[in-house]
């Protein structure tokens, strides 16, 4: 009497246990991801924050020579509209004076790389240790440069925010900006 024979790979059908295997994998993997997602999304930035991320400002009512400070990313942003004689002197400057070599024309480009010499657009925190300089609300000291003094540890910067005196290692910051148009500058 012939024994029956059993198929290579155990008992039953091996294409049936194959796609039981397949499925079960798939529905585990699915289950895994179903868990995890609402702890990876939670990493993701808040729209809060998002919100801070770029801000949108409107330089028409800066007048020639006059500055105003707005809140990007919690921190002051100093956007000055330059007089002619400021631009001059930023520009006499010559680069062997400065700790922290740019030109004039460096720091008034925007990321399209145009060329506005007339606005100053930078981060208004000291390099130092994080300090407000003065010298962008009337009234305010403007420092022996010209431009911005932090009364703290007495770092002055020029009318280009270059660094020139006093303990502080490098200019102050120059966001990314972009002018969408002539009145209008999207910094971030």
């Amino acid at each position: 009497m012939a024994t029956p024979s059993i198929p290579a790979g155990g008992h039953g059908d091996p294409t049936r246990r194959d796609f039981l295997m397949v499925a079960t994998g798939a529905l585990a993997g699915v289950g895994a991801v179903a868990t995890a997602w609402p702890f990876i999304n939670n990493l993701n930035p808040a729209a809060d924050t998002l919100a801070l991320a770029s801000i949108e400002v409107n330089v028409q009512p800066i007048q020639v020579g006059q500055a105003i400070t707005v809140s990007w990313r919690g921190q002051p942003l100093f956007i000055r509209h330059r007089t002619p004689e400021e631009i001059k002197e930023a520009e006499a400057v010559p680069l062997s004076e400065l700790r922290d070599p740019q030109t004039d024309n460096a720091r008034c480009t925007d990321t399209a790389k145009k060329v506005r010499p007339e606005w100053l657009i930078q981060v208004g925190v000291c390099t130092h240790l994080g300090c407000v300089p003065l010298g962008n609300k009337p009234g305010q000291p403007k420092g022996p440069f010209g431009g911005w003094f932090c009364p703290c540890h007495g770092s002055a910067y020029d009318t280009s925010g270059r660094i020139r005196q006093g303990p502080a290692p490098r200019n102050l910051a120059i966001p990314p900006y972009l002018f969408t148009s002539d009145t209008l500058v999207k910094i971030g």
